[in-house]
């Protein structure tokens, strides 16, 4: 029986050939399943900025949201989602980007975020960094203050952490996949 303990890594799963051929999906809906390794996930994402002034997590979508909630919930701050384009209902401001299959559109509700909020950014996987660089550029605009940029996994072979980091922002993960 092994004994080590489990880690984050451990509890994310891997599926072949989704959302195309070629593609090897590290798929968090596992680790989000299993209490144990969702609490390791939240405290793990959230030690770093332990003692850290933060009014507001940013959630990215959609697996951001699950993830960003639940440690604003355990900051007792407020959550922000940053949604595709045409899901937020109020008035909205919007940043195109590239990601890893394409292109899109992410908005906020244009009075999510007051001038000089600190802000903890969170996603589930960091690629090629699209995502969280429209964010970042989101939260900007509105004078938020970005303390971090958190993420459970990194896929360093597309190049987003060097991207987010070349924007001046720290960035922590949990673990590590090679390839995409």
């Amino acid at each position: 029986m092994d004994n080590r303990q489990k880690t984050v890594r451990d509890y994310i799963r891997t599926i072949v050939d989704f959302p195309h051929e070629g593609i090897m999906f590290r798929d968090v809906t596992t680790l989000f399943a299993d209490p144990r390794g969702f609490r390791i996930c939240v405290d793990q994402l959230l030690h770093p900025y332990a003692g850290e002034e933060i009014d507001k997590v940013v959630g990215l979508e959609a697996r951001g949201f699950i993830i960003g909630g639940a440690i604003a919930h355990q900051l007792s701050v407020g959550f922000v989602p940053i949604r595709k384009k045409g899901k937020l209902p109020g008035a909205t401001i919007s940043e195109d980007y590239q990601l890893e299959y394409g292109e899109a559109v992410m908005e906020v509700h244009d009075d999510a975020i007051e001038p000089g909020e600190k802000v903890l950014v969170i996603d589930d996987l960091l690629a090629t960094g699209g995502t969280c660089e429209a964010g970042i550029k989101l939260i900007e605009r509105m004078g938020g203050k970005i303390v971090g940029c958190a993420f459970i996994v990194d896929l360093p072979d597309l190049g987003g952490r060097k991207k987010i980091e070349a924007l001046g922002m720290n960035v922590h993960t949990l673990c590590e996949f090679e390839g995409d």
